[in-house]
């Protein structure tokens, strides 16, 4: 679903008249934002299948820490791989970077293992690699990647459309106070039955996705 089709699935069932794009009048714009709120809920709700993609890094000599261009502040990782070297790296907290920067004298070679470092001056966020890479190795990040608000009104949505519709109906009968029929509590149970609904279908493509174990 585009946009445009998710803020018109609102109004219509609002029994508000569609419009022909989201800024065509200040209603459809509020409209608008809330799909966009109930996006970004939606989305933080699982690991959707649409999310998931991949950001390549290559490594620059004497250079450990780099931006995982596009990614911002709404990136899950799932593993990262030296495909130059051929095999996984591995997560390590911040306080054991910091032991071998600070308390270590810092070796070079073949990064094999990595840690988060903020975000860089664009909003996305960095990692840190060690050992400090020694020339440049090709590294490939498969990920989770929430996306920005929509804003076209063909801007695609990568996550099921029903949970993101309907909460957003519940958000906008919350914010009017009637609809004429339905109450807003029910409106936001509604939201629920199709998010879990959603949920388990998407589980089902990957069944070993919520078990738990120790690497």
């Amino acid at each position: 679903m585009t946009y445009l089709q998710l803020v018109n699935g609102v109004l219509r069932r609002l029994r508000e008249e569609e419009v022909s794009s989201v800024a065509q009048e200040t209603y459809s714009k509020m409209i608008g934002d809330f799909v966009n709120d109930a996006k970004k809920i939606v989305e933080k709700s699982w690991d959707w299948s649409g999310l998931k993609t991949t950001i390549s890094v290559t490594t620059q000599d004497a250079q450990y820490n780099y931006a995982l261009l596009g990614s911002q502040d709404d990136i899950k990782t799932m593993d990262i791989t030296n495909d130059t070297s051929g095999f996984f790296i591995t997560y390590r907290p911040s306080q054991w970077f910091h032991q071998q920067f600070l308390n270590e004298t810092p070796v070079t070679g073949t990064p094999q293992f990595y840690t988060y470092n903020g975000l860089d001056a664009n909003g996305d966020s960095q990692v840190d690699l060690y050992p400090i890479p020694d020339k440049a190795y090709n590294l490939t990040f498969n990920c989770f990647l929430r996306n920005k608000d929509l804003v076209v009104d063909s801007d695609p949505l990568k996550i099921p459309a029903e949970p993101v519709l309907h909460l957003a109906v519940a958000l906008a009968a919350r914010e009017r106070g009637e609809t004429g029929g339905t109450a807003a509590p029910e409106y936001f149970g509604i939201a629920n039955q199709y998010l879990s609904d959603a949920i388990s279908l998407d589980a089902q493509k990957h069944p070993y996705a919520t078990d738990w174990y120790t690497p």
